[in-house]
């Protein structure tokens, strides 16, 4: 089962939600400051992370950007009600989800599982026949949601899972204009709260992403006061 690292100065959440996620079946590493969770992930990389904003040493902000120097791990926010700006923020630099203190233990193991799902397998199995037909080929985009891969003219584009949903809405249906708010309904469920901006960012990541791997990248069109919409080929 995957690995989940913990990050929370309150050790009664994570005495709680290690119960918890423990109970599923994952393994679980705990921390209770941001500098020690970056020198754990270095010897033990975790397949997800859920980070408390405010913490000791290093906050929850901070790890976040020193981990996505590095890789695409997912990554969970924990946040309180008054933190509406750090989660915007924390959105940009590339967050998956974010979970609102006090929270359910049960919303966040249905939340763990969901962007688990996405996660590109580390056996390293082949793409049985049955998958093949799932993959979504647009031009010289691929995409493959079972193994959670995206290419642009066969070079790899690594994509955080919000970032994988909105590329998948905007590719499934070339042409076709999507509003923020369908973008929204694609990449978070309903328990999640976001704005405008949010769906923006996660655009704006998209192109500079696309365009590292090919600079003459336009595929992405605005339409102003409307939403977004992938070229036709």
């Amino acid at each position: 089962m995957p690995t989940i690292a913990l990050v929370d100065d309150d050790r009664n959440i994570l005495t709680s939600v290690s119960i918890a996620l423990e109970a599923e079946g994952y393994r679980i590493m705990t921390y209770t400051d941001g500098a020690s969770a970056l020198e754990g992930f270095k010897t033990s990389p975790p397949d997800l992370a859920i980070l408390d904003i405010k913490m000791p040493r290093m906050d929850g902000m901070e790890l976040l950007r020193r981990v996505r120097q590095k890789t695409d791990m997912p990554v969970i926010f924990l946040t309180s009600k008054d933190e509406e700006i750090d989660e915007l923020f924390g959105l940009k630099m590339g967050a998956d989800d974010f979970i609102r203190k006090p929270f359910s233990q049960r919303l966040l193991v249905e939340r763990v599982k969901a962007v688990l799902r996405r996660v590109t397998p580390k056996d390293g199995t082949p793409v049985k026949e049955t998958d093949s037909a799932k993959v979504l080929e647009r031009g010289q985009l691929r995409m493959d949601p079972e193994r959670h891969t995206c290419t642009w003219k066969s070079e790899p584009v690594t994509l955080t899972v919000t970032e994988f949903l909105i590329l998948q809405a905007l590719a499934s249906r070339p042409g076709v204009v999507k509003s923020r708010n369908a973008l929204m309904d694609a990449a978070y469920d309903d328990q999640v709260y976001v704005d405008d901006r949010t769906i923006d960012s996660h655009i704006k990541r998209l192109r500079k992403k696309f365009k590292a791997a090919d600079d003459a990248f336009d595929m992405i069109e605005t339409l102003y006061g409307v939403g977004y919409r992938f070229k036709e080929a």
